[in-house]
């Protein structure tokens, strides 16, 4: 008898701890219900948005009120601007090195390479001189030789002294010292349009910077094989 008993007490005592856990699995899933359903709401009750962070930021809880805004507003900032001005100037100098090449490079491979970098970067600075037009931008003219004071402040930039010994070199010193510098050149190019995909606002600015990458990422692949 006394052990009927023990066995009843001991069944009621574990369907009440059922019972019990139960209720506290019931009440997390509602906390958790309501913390998913506020998480997923703007600061006005609406739903959000969660627009995701450039490289090093976090992700933003946005309305659609300020999705929309934010998605709609491409205007350029400072780093687009800064981008553009230094790129057309990075660009000037490349086109004074390739044209060094045709009476000084020994390798026709050079001569064809100098030319094909000559061919792609032309529009591509008459693209930005345009973007800085529409954008109420100062386009930088001039004809010079690429080396206006900016080298320390542009990564790749040849220095004065480098570009006057790719001038006096002739033939095969020429095209290595041509390709060295080419292959700095390029990187350093590289570099800021990749900084301005992380830092700018502009949509035409990061298809610009897109097209630089592609570009030049392949032309330093062929100078490296060429050196």
């Amino acid at each position: 008898m006394l052990n009927r008993r023990t066995t009843l007490h001991s069944a009621s005592l574990a369907a009440a701890a059922a019972a019990a856990a139960l209720a506290l699995v019931l009440t997390g899933c509602d906390a958790e219900s309501g913390g998913a359903a506020d998480a997923g709401k703007g600061k006005d009750g609406k739903p959000a948005v969660i627009a995701p962070g450039k490289p090093g930021e976090a992700a933003k809880k946005l309305s659609a009120e300020e999705a929309a805004k934010a998605g709609d507003d491409d205007s350029p900032n400072t780093a687009d601007r800064s981008y553009v001005r230094m790129m057309i100037e990075h660009h000037r100098q490349a086109l004074v090195m390739t044209g060094l090449a045709p009476d000084r490079a020994e390798s026709g491979e050079v001569k064809r390479l100098a030319e094909r970098i000559a061919a792609g970067q032309k529009p591509e600075i008459e693209a930005m001189r345009a973007w800085q037009k529409t954008t109420g931008g100062e386009p930088k003219g001039g004809d010079g030789d690429g080396h206006e004071g900016h080298d320390a402040k542009m990564p790749g930039m040849a220095t004065g002294a480098q570009l006057a010994r790719l001038r006096a070199a002739r033939g095969a010193d020429f095209d290595a010292l041509f390709l060295k510098l080419m292959i700095t050149h390029h990187r350093g190019a590289v570099s800021m349009a990749t900084d301005v995909l992380a830092q700018g606002n502009n949509v035409r600015v990061e298809e610009m910077a897109n097209d630089v990458i592609a570009q030049q990422s392949s032309e330093i692949r062929r100078m490296r094989q060429m050196s």
